[in-house]
């Protein structure tokens, strides 16, 4: 069973930081592409920030809104994806949501998604 369970969201002051973190099971996380998004209210979920696997080179992408604040980092010893957020912004808040696509090998391509944790940025 593919699990990917997300942590480290809470209220922050603007300015501040957080650091989200996805654990992952049942899938081999190292041929994955790992993704963050994230979806405010009333508005379409967006793409935060992508890394691929390490022996692509763990390419990083971000979207334009994060770039220089955020930074994705995966650890595959550990199974885990992480999301540095510094420098938050109000319009930062929305729920963050954990993503894995891949494997690398596969023509098929298989997608999941963790169930989300809470980004508030407010004074």
């Amino acid at each position: 069973q593919v699990q990917l369970v997300e942590s480290g969201g809470g209220l922050v002051r603007p300015g501040g930081s957080l650091r989200l973190s996805c654990a992952t099971s049942g899938i081999m996380f190292e041929v994955y592409d790992m993704g963050w998004y994230r979806q405010a209210p009333g508005k379409q979920r967006e793409l935060v920030a992508t890394i691929s696997p390490t022996s692509t080179g763990a390419r990083v992408d971000y979207a334009d809104s994060v770039k220089g604040r955020f930074t994705i980092s995966r650890e595959d010893a550990e199974n885990t994806v992480y999301l540095q957020m510094n420098s938050l912004k109000p319009e930062d808040t929305a729920f963050f949501y954990c993503h894995a696509r891949g494997p690398l090998y596969s023509v098929v391509k298989y997608e999941y998604w963790g169930q989300g944790t809470q980004v508030t940025v407010s004074s």
